[in-house]
Parts: structure tokens; sequence; C-alpha cells
């Protein structure tokens, strides 16, 4: 049975994940009629990365998937109407960026130049800092994921 927190938390989830979609695609001149599957697309990813989250999957490998699966959605719009990929993918990709983690890091950063060195902040720090690295990676291979399984000349196996 499917709980209804749970539920109502990954609507939330998807439905914020899009504001931010659909505004990357506006900075980034997306057709209209794209505008949609854009929202889509990141209300998709977001919340394949929430489920991931949810059943125990580090959040730099649910990113991984969830990345994937939005390249691999791009790539079939990008087929089924004629656009490239990346008019799909890009924006909807844009609210799984590591922000949180980054300012983390940087407030940590910060507070090492204020108040002096301790073992603490400099863990916290690292902590932050590797972890936004690894998302950042995550969302770049699985961008890059559907063009290096169907665009290649030679067979993956």
């Amino acid at each position: 049975m499917i709980n209804v927190d749970f539920l109502l938390a990954l609507l939330n989830d998807m439905f914020f994940a899009m504001i931010p979609a659909v505004g990357f695609a506006l900075v980034f001149n997306v057709p209209q009629k794209a505008l949609k599957y854009c929202a889509i697309g990141g209300a998709l990813g977001h919340g394949s990365r929430f489920v991931l989250m949810h059943w125990g999957v580090p959040i730099e490998w649910a990113t991984l998937g969830a990345a994937t699966l939005v390249g691999m959605i791009g790539v079939h719009w990008s087929h089924r109407f004629l656009a490239h990929p990346k008019v799909f993918t890009v924006a909807a990709m844009i609210p799984m960026v590591p922000g949180v983690f980054a300012f983390k890091a940087m407030i940590a950063l910060v507070e090492i130049n204020h108040r002096g060195f301790s073992p603490e902040l400099w863990a916290l720090m690292l902590e932050n800092v590797i972890k936004a690295v690894f998302i950042v990676a995550a969302l770049a291979i699985g961008l890059a994921m559907p063009g290096l399984l169907f665009y290649r000349r030679r067979p993956v196996v």
C-alpha cells in the first residue's frame, strides 16, 4: 500500500522542481512549446531522485540515476519533436544542482577565514565540497549517458 504522506511529499517535491526548470528554460530561450516538457523533465528528474533517496540510495547515486532518466527522456522527446536533446534536458537538470552543499562549504570556508582553522570546520567544508562535486559530476555523466549509449559508432559490448 502506498503511504499517503510519502505520495504528498513526492508531489510537493515534483511541483516545486518544475518552477526552476521552467525559469531556467526561459533564461535559455527554450521555445515556448517545449516549456511544458522542461517542467515535466524537471519534475520527473527531481521526483525520481526523491524516490531513490527515500529507498536509501545516497544522493550522488540517486542524482546519477535521475539525470540519466532525464537524459533518456530528453532524447526521446528530441526525436519526437525534432529538436536538440539539450532543449529538454539542461533546464530539467537545474533543480538537481547541489546549491545547498556548495553554500554550506562556502560558509565553512568563510568561518575558517574568520575564526581560524578548526578540524570540525575543515571536515564540514571538505564533506560538502566533495558531495557537491560528486553531484555535479553525476549530473554531467547522466546528461551524457544517452549520447554514450545511443550515438556510438561501435556497439557497447
